[in-house]
């Protein structure tokens, strides 16, 4: 997506953010940059399904939405009158799940009598990084710099040329590093999600005990569909030798899964801030709460002479603080929404 405009925020600007794209409920207040709450009300309801159900989770944010967004502005001690600007994510995610969310900032809106401003969910996670906390000034990437994007349903490398000027410059032509993750956890029984558990058991086996293949992808894109196979057909081989193998080689089995998704998303990174001259790189999404990724992200930064920057682990996952802050970027350029908006499941940036 690509706007000019003005960036200049004003510092005084109470903004709520809701987001509502996938299975957590969250809503936030900004003044400015700086964060007076956020809150996030998650859904265990899909752990039974080993993944997310669309329908459930729509019923979920209907049950969700209005207590979570009180309780953001009981804890900003505010109340409704006291909000300037209502930002909203409209997209990618769940049509049932994003129309709860945008329909209630849309009566919100009309009720308050205050502007509101559509959010792209991608743009939100880029731009989490520049959200402030408490009276001491957070360091922030300065444009231009590169965006490791990376979650359940997206991993992409993005150009952040200003807030609201970012090009993708490298996809995943098939699964993401998040789906990756989830779905050799399932095979190995580890639950859904499987990322968080992969890293727990990951951090305490061997990363070099398995090997298993990597994509040979041109440019700067990725693929992950063939590591996934790669990892199933290693777990078909050997438990027909010994029915036992995942259970007595677990820890191992996700270090070395962990070690080679980390590598895969990090030499395209690098690669791209080498070719591109750009010597500030950061990590967003779900998939930046790995430890693995976020010390690869640390070590490329010492290695390479560049600035690495790594969200606070509260702005890893889906939370409407990011919607407020991109919320914020986008009135400050003169954008609004209408109320024929209507939300959009398709990934673009």
């Amino acid at each position: 997506m690509s706007m000019e405009g003005n960036y200049e925020i004003n510092g005084e600007l109470v903004v709520l953010g809701i987001e509502s794209s996938c299975d957590d409920t969250s809503a936030a207040v900004l003044r400015g940059n700086r964060l007076l709450s956020n809150v996030i009300a998650s859904q265990k309801v899909h752990e039974a399904y080993g993944g997310v159900v669309p329908e459930l989770a729509s019923r979920a944010h209907l049950r969700n939405v209005v207590p979570v967004v009180s309780e953001a502005l009981r804890r900003a001690e505010l109340k409704a009158e006291d909000l300037d600007l209502i930002a909203y994510t409209r997209g990618p995610g769940l049509l049932g799940s994003l129309l709860v969310g945008t329909s209630f900032a849309k009566g919100l809106s009309e009720g308050l009598k205050i502007p509101m401003v559509d959010v792209n969910h991608l743009q939100a996670h880029v731009l989490a990084h520049f959200i402030q906390e408490g009276e001491e000034e957070r360091e922030v990437p300065h444009f231009p710099f590169l965006c490791l994007l990376v979650s359940g349903g997206n991993s992409q490398i993005v150009l952040v040329r200003s807030p609201l000027d970012m090009e993708i410059i490298g996809k995943t032509i098939d699964d993401a590093a998040g789906e990756a993750f989830d779905k050799c956890a399932k095979v190995m029984g580890l639950g859904y999600p499987g990322g968080p558990v992969i890293n727990k058991l990951g951090n305490e086996g061997d990363p070099f005990a398995f090997t298993f293949a990597e994509p040979q992808i041109a440019g700067y894109d990725y693929s992950f569909s063939g590591l996934k196979t790669s990892f199933l057909y290693k777990l078909r081989d050997e438990l027909a030798k010994d029915p036992h193998f995942v259970e007595n080689n677990k820890a191992d089995l996700c270090a070395s899964l962990q070690r080679t998704i980390v590598e895969i998303l990090m030499k395209k990174l690098s690669r791209a801030a080498k070719d591109l001259g750009i010597k500030e790189v950061a990590v967003a999404g779900g998939v930046s709460a790995n430890s693995a990724l976020r010390d690869a992200m640390v070590a490329y930064g010492e290695r390479s002479g560049s600035r690495a920057f790594i969200p606070p682990f509260a702005y890893t996952t889906d939370n409407a603080a990011m919607v407020a802050m991109a919320g914020a970027y986008r009135f400050a350029s003169g954008a609004s929404s209408s109320m024929a908006d209507a939300p959009f499941s398709k990934v673009v940036i």
